[in-house]
Parts: structure tokens; sequence; C-alpha cells
């Protein structure tokens, strides 16, 4: 029980993180930095996807209540991010992982696979997003140059994060 509480706290620390850094780092209009795609990848294995949508809609629209400013946003990219999840963990991290409920880390299941997972949530995540965003108002080379920016500087500092959900035994509570 112990684990689940300090990884649902690390988890909310990391949803706060995300509202100050929406806050107070002034990107430009080029840089989206989010760690939501990767805090999303994170739950533990085993929850089913209509109560990992439910969390990403509640973390994302928390963030945009608090930081962007446009309600909805990050919760309509981040939802299709929970719907994925299942699939994309089972495609990149096997079947075993996905029956026997496994957690994934760095560690166990190397730096390529864990890469490649981030990366397809934030690309994901960022496509969905900037698309929104501009709603027909930017031009197509903006998005894409948005998104080309955006996707590795999100991996990078979605890395981290990622490090330290899935390190040690985080998420053995859920289980």
């Amino acid at each position: 029980m112990r684990t689940n509480r300090n990884f649902t706290l690390i988890y909310i620390l990391l949803v706060i993180g995300q509202i100050l850094i929406c806050n107070f780092i002034n990107t430009g209009p080029y840089l989206m930095l989010s760690v939501l795609p990767a805090l999303i990848l994170c739950l533990p294995p085993g929850i089913p996807v209509s109560l990992l949508m439910l969390m990403a809609a509640i973390s994302g629209l928390a963030v945009d209540w608090l930081a962007e400013g446009i309600t909805g946003l990050n919760m309509a990219a981040l939802v299709p991010v929970a719907f994925v999840r299942n699939t994309l963990a089972r495609l990149l991290f096997g079947k075993e992982h996905s029956e026997r409920s496994e957690s994934f880390s760095i560690r166990k299941n190397g730096l390529s696979k864990v890469s490649a997972a981030i990366l397809v949530c934030q690309a994901l995540f960022l496509a969905i997003y900037i698309i929104i965003d501009g709603a027909g108002v930017r031009t197509i080379v903006f998005n894409l140059l948005k998104f080309a920016i955006s996707l590795p500087c999100g991996y990078l500092l979605s890395l981290p994060v990622v490090n330290m959900l899935t390190s040690g035994d985080n998420q053995e509570g859920w289980k």
C-alpha cells in the first residue's frame, strides 16, 4: 500500500510540475513542452483502458484549467494517448508484459524500447495538440516546425520522468 501512495504522490507532483512549466516557462510559439504523455505511459499495467482514459482526462483538464487557458486542449490530446497505451505496451514490450501486468523500466526493457514508447506517445500527443491548437489558423509549415522542435525536447524532458516513475518498485502496489 505504501508504494501505491508513493506512486500517486509522485504522479500528482509531476502534474503540478507540468502546470508550473506551462505557467512559468515561456517557450515561445515553436515549442510545446509536456510530460503528460510520459505520465500516462508510466501508469501501472493492468489498469483498464476506460480508467486510463479517465485519469488522462482528469490530468489534462487540471493542466488546462490551471495553466493553459484553453480548456480541453491537453485533455483532448492526452485521452488518445491513454487509449493506445496498452496496445503500444503490448507491441513494444511483448505479450508477457501485459499478461503478467509487469511494469516496464529502462533497466528491464532497454533504452531503445522505452524511447520508442515515449516517442510514439509524445508524437501522438503533439500531433493532436498542434492540430487542435492551430485549428486551421496556422500554416502547415508552422505546425510541422513546432512538431519537429517539440518532439525531441519533450522526449528529453520525459526520459527522467519515466526513469523516476518506473525505477525501483514504485508500481508494485498497483497490482
